[in-house]
């Protein structure tokens, strides 16, 4: 199976890696990669089975354009995006099944890439109202091979769900950096803890801007969820609040692998 990948940052340069060591021909298109196998020439894509466009958000719907005609009609296509919407509602003379492997580091770009960064992940896909099973099958076989686990799931429900798990915390751990800008002592004091838990102020910019304007509306949703559930924890018995939620959390990653 040949397959192509556009864009060779963090995701797509760690699906070509990985792509490689699981036995794929691998191909991709970089205008700053220099490496066996890649180029500034789409047309390298011609022939590939499948096709990952691992581009930022904001570039994502002109390189699917770029790509309609040129590519054979049974190629398979699908996006690293992490919101779904935006890409579902568009048809293209291939064959497009939206994606978004649940995986990153707060570091971007080639260098950065690895082939074990999916190894243990979920992969979100949402098929299209005319996805054919065999192809999803096809692209669940290619995902599974290069470590993750395919959730299905719909472009509605995902832009909502990784609005609570990844965009407002991102947005949350940029707050609590700007809260501790005046205060000296805070910046002192700030240790491992601190460190951990705004490590999500790192991430890349280009994609933390495509984060907050395109799923604005579920992202206030959850800061306003998020507000509430700070008054109802310090409302009621903290301490056995504080149990509870130490219970969950450990009871949701009990089976999750450390990554």
């Amino acid at each position: 199976m040949k397959i192509g990948v556009v864009g060779l940052g963090l995701i797509g340069g760690s699906i070509f890696k990985k792509g490689q060591k699981a036995g794929y021909e691998m191909v991709g298109v970089s205008r700053s990669v220099k490496e066996p196998g890649v180029s500034d020439d789409y047309n390298t894509l011609k022939e590939c089975d499948i096709v990952f466009v691992c581009t930022p958000m904001n570039k994502t719907i002109s390189v699917l354009d770029k790509l309609n005609g040129l590519l054979r009609p049974d190629t398979i296509v699908s996006d690293v995006c992490s919101l779904k919407e935006f890409v579902s509602k568009k048809n293209y003379n291939y064959k497009f099944i939206p994606s978004h492997p649940m995986a990153g580091t707060e570091n971007s770009g080639w260098d950065s890439s690895f082939p074990g960064l999916f190894e243990g992940a979920c992969w979100a896909v949402t098929p299209k109202d005319d996805t054919d099973i065999k192809d999803f099958e096809i692209l669940k076989n290619v995902i599974s091979n290069l470590g993750a686990e395919t959730i299905i799931t719909t472009p509605q429900e995902h832009d909502r769900a990784v609005a609570l798990i990844s965009h407002t915390p991102m947005l949350v751990a940029q707050a609590l950096c700007k809260n501790i800008e005046g205060n000296e002592l805070a910046q002192k004091l700030a240790s491992s803890g601190f460190r951990d838990t705004t490590r999500l102020a790192l991430s890349n910019t280009e994609m933390a801007n495509d984060m907050v304007l395109m799923n604005e509306t579920n992202i206030k949703d959850v800061v306003s969820l998020l507000h509430k559930n700070i008054e109802n924890i310090l409302d009621n018995d903290y301490k056995k609040q504080a149990e509870l939620i130490k219970d969950f959390r450990q009871k949701l990653y009990a089976d999750k692998p450390a990554r």
